[in-house]
């Protein structure tokens, strides 16, 4: 279940991570709403999933499942640059993220 926790955990780290820019520095009511609402889910998935997970790598996978997710979000809604060597460093955290997941223990 940890794992599944986990993947939760970054899902809504990516929510908040977008719905942030959106908030436009907190003056718009609904981006706001929706990124705190996203941020106390993500930090409540991370925290159930490290009881059982080591803490350095839960927080990395948490991590890099937001980067991942916010960059793709990112170049879809925001138009953002989708230069070859992004796209390639991009890869290297999703590399970082599998081998992460792939070394654990639990």
């Amino acid at each position: 279940m940890a794992w599944i926790f986990l993947i939760i955990a970054g899902i809504f780290e990516v929510v908040w991570a977008i719905s942030l820019k959106y908030t436009e520095g907190f003056t718009k009511l609904w981006p706001t709403v929706v990124t705190i609402i996203g941020m106390v889910i993500s930090f409540y998935f991370l925290s159930a999933a490290i009881k059982t997970l080591p803490i350095g790598t839960a927080y990395a996978i948490w991590t890099g499942i937001g980067a991942l997710g916010a960059v793709i979000m990112g170049i879809i809604l925001f138009n953002e640059p989708r230069s070859a060597s992004r796209l390639i460093f991009v890869g290297c955290i999703l590399v970082g993220i599998i081998g992460l997941k792939v070394t654990s223990s639990n």
